[in-house]
């Protein structure tokens, strides 16, 4: 209490207002006192300053050291150290800026660390592919092996590797950023479905692809090409883990206030400790880790920033009779 007097007030207007009057109630009183003793005028002004001075310091100590704090943390930060926090027990408005200072400096270490981690996983994702091609390449012109159908295929795929993941990105970065405005216009669900449907067949022509949508007439308010890049994601992360001849159903139907997409799929399902994390950048589940084509992780995450710029809702269930179930829930009018 005596490093912060003023601490339990809640206004540094009142905590200056305090230190003013008690300021000059202690000078009137020294003064008072030096008229009593016959002290001099210009020594009872003199001690009656010190004191003030002493005391105003004691008091406004508290209020002071939190500005004092960030002062020499915004220092650190500028330099590079985003771990720096300040310590307050003040309750007035230093307080809750030191508060907010804290969770300011919460979020540029996240955003760092995410930083950090972009990099880490985009430089992995783009290693594999340009190793291969170089290594293919490298086998070609020393003449170890010929420039056949067979090779040139392996090449053009690995190509097409690249330039989805890329695609990917430049599409997050774009999301995130804003930089792509929805375009929302009422249309039917089933041809939204559909369209997502046929092509996944043509990528997958050993898998079925089964499109309900209850009413049949269903449609909604949104911007169709964004969501047709959301289902189309999750239907080919879906065939991906879907095993040869198995289903993979696109239903939506109108629920409450809602309308409910489901993607279901036949495949491994997903580990309950990944449910929550599969919308994360370039986080993938252990079976997607363990082959090639299991996607650069960014698929789902592009979903989801679609999704939330519909004021909906995406999340991923197991199956009961396994396999995964992704749920998409948009309002019924996205516009309002």
């Amino acid at each position: 209490m005596a490093a912060n007097p003023l601490q339990r007030l809640r206004s540094i207007k009142v905590k200056f207002s305090v230190v003013i009057v008690a300021a000059v109630a202690v000078t009137l009183a020294v003064n008072e006192i030096g008229i009593v003793l016959n002290f001099a005028p210009v020594f009872r002004a003199g001690v009656a300053a010190i004191i003030a001075l002493g005391m105003v310091q004691l008091m406004s100590k508290g209020m002071t050291s939190p500005l004092r704090s960030m002062e020499q943390a915004a220092s650190s930060m500028a330099a590079g150290n985003v771990t720096e926090r300040i310590e307050t027990t003040s309750s007035d408005e230093v307080g809750r800026l030191a508060v907010a200072f804290n969770l300011m400096a919460e979020e540029l270490a996240e955003v760092d660390r995410q930083r950090r981690e972009l990099v880490a996983n985009v430089s992995h994702e783009l290693r594999t592919p340009i190793s291969a091609l170089r290594a293919t390449l490298e086998n070609v012109v020393d003449g170890v092996v010929a420039p056949d159908p067979a090779l040139l295929r392996t090449m053009l795929a690995q190509t097409e590797r690249l330039q989805r993941l890329v695609t990917q990105l430049l599409d997050l970065s774009r999301l995130e950023s804003g930089g792509t405005p929805l375009h929302l216009l009422p249309f039917p669900a089933a041809d939204l479905l559909e369209a997502v449907a046929d092509e996944s067949a043509l990528h997958s022509p050993d898998l079925t692809f089964r499109v309900e949508v209850e009413p049949p007439d269903l449609a909604l308010v949104g911007d169709p090409e964004r969501l047709h890049q959301v289902f189309a994601n999750l239907t080919d992360n879906a065939a991906r883990f879907t095993p040869e001849g198995g289903e993979v159903v696109l239903a939506a139907r109108r629920q409450d206030d809602v309308v409910r997409f489901e993607v279901l799929d036949d495949g491994p399902g997903i580990p309950p400790d990944s449910l929550n994390r599969v919308f994360e950048r370039f986080y993938r589940t252990d079976e997607a880790r363990s082959t090639d084509e299991g996607g650069s992780g960014l698929g789902l995450a592009i979903a989801r920033w679609v999704v939330d710029l519909h004021a909906g809702r995406i999340h991923a269930e197991q199956r009961a009779e396994g396999g995964c179930r992704m749920v998409v829930e948009l309002p019924d009018d996205a516009a309002s």
